[in-house]
């Protein structure tokens, strides 16, 4: 099972792969980087990214609350529990020159970090990162 560094380091093997980092969604600190950054500074974009993912996670449009009258959910009761882990899975952010890939990362605290992967558009495969980075998330040890 990888840790940061080594999750980071296969992200950035993936086609296309400009930068990388894993990020605190709840302070906007990178817990780790790799490769560039698409502003030239990892700790701005953290936080940029961590704005949107936290909007994403928080925001009932996009992570409607599991029991909300109506919903599968709820006709289950109680025997569903509440979901694990971050509501959103992952986001996906097309810019003219590239791919931005937000996997949110079960924790066994609370959920709060992510892995971002910034694609150049014309190298990158998305369908693949957006596969990778599922099986990185699933395998990553955060210690």
């Amino acid at each position: 099972m990888p840790g940061i560094d080594e999750c980071l380091l296969e992200a950035m093997a993936l086609p296309g792969a400009r930068g990388a980092a894993l990020v605190d969604w709840s302070s906007g600190l990178a817990l780790g980087t790799a490769g560039d950054s698409p502003v030239g500074d990892h700790e701005t974009t953290a936080a940029e990214t961590a704005e949107l993912a936290r909007a994403a996670a928080e925001y009932e449009s996009f992570a409607p609350a599991a029991t909300a009258p109506g919903t599968a959910a709820a006709a289950l009761g109680d025997a569903a529990g509440p979901p694990a882990g971050p509501p959103v899975e992952d986001l996906i952010v097309t810019t003219r020159t590239g791919y931005h890939v937000l996997r949110f990362v079960e924790t066994s605290f609370d959920s709060s970090v992510f892995l971002h992967l910034w694609l150049d558009r014309a190298d990158g495969n998305l369908a693949l990162a957006r596969h990778r980075l599922r099986i990185l998330a699933e395998g990553l040890v955060l210690r």
